[in-house]
């Protein structure tokens, strides 16, 4: 049956990885064999090809933890059974370069999507056999592990006092959708992981560092295919 949103039908592929960007899957297609386009519906854009004998679906989620929430429950429901999210972060802690990655070990669940599924008490993790193997493959690459902060908005009023108190808690960078794949994924059954490119250094303005990022080549491209390479080789890891 064909998803509503998603648009797609069962393919027995049991591996995705999860993007904000429609555009960024044209950058992960290159890494691929076999490329062919799916479907492409409002946010979520989909294609599959083969890495290394292994068949993967890349999907665009949009920004936010509801349409993430989305792209798992249908993804679930059509067979994927692993999803690795490689998106983009703000660093919350000093040190943090532009390009550096990070693997997400926990999420703080101040989004909204993963707040509706359950108690706030339940955690946002990773699976642990996808976290480790992340770490295994990035070993060679700027990386750090750590909790991040999943948000609701770049633009509350409190943005910035809320970065400096996560930041005081040791959290390591800031995302929208990272809780809401961790904590759907988990309830669903589904094996989950997030890897995130670090795009603006902390205490630096976002739209100036992500402004950077979308117009050429720079650290945050190296970043962004480091993020590729970790989660395609992880899933070559689990197979």
């Amino acid at each position: 049956m064909k998803q509503p949103h998603i648009n797609l039908e069962e393919m027995n592929i049991k591996n995705a990885i999860l993007v904000g960007d429609p555009q960024r899957l044209d950058r992960i297609a290159k890494f691929l064999n076999n490329v062919e386009e799916l479907a492409y519906n409002r946010e979520f854009r989909s294609l599959k090809g083969n890495y290394k004998g292994i068949e993967v679906i890349v999907i665009s989620t949009g920004i936010g933890g509801s349409s993430m929430s989305i792209a798992v429950e249908e993804l679930a429901k059509i067979g994927v059974k692993n999803m690795i999210r490689v998106g983009s972060c703000g660093a919350l802690q000093k040190g943090i370069k532009i390009g550096d990655i990070i693997i997400s070990c926990g999420a703080v669940r101040d989004d909204g999507a993963s707040n509706a599924y359950v108690d706030v008490k339940f955690p946002a993790v990773p699976d642990s056999e996808i976290l480790m193997d992340m770490i295994q493959v990035a070993k060679d690459f700027p990386h750090h592990v750590g909790i991040t902060h999943s948000h609701e908005s770049f633009y509350i009023d409190e943005n910035a006092e809320q970065e400096k108190y996560w930041s005081s808690k040791g959290v390591l960078g800031a995302d929208m959708e990272t809780a809401a794949l961790m904590v759907v994924g988990r309830l669903r059954g589904i094996k989950t992981g997030s890897v995130l490119n670090n795009v603006v250094i902390y205490g630096s303005d976002t739209a100036d560092a992500i402004g950077d990022y979308v117009d050429g080549e720079n650290a945050s491209l190296i970043g962004e295919k480091n993020a590729i390479i970790t989660a395609l080789e992880t899933f070559v890891k689990i197979k």
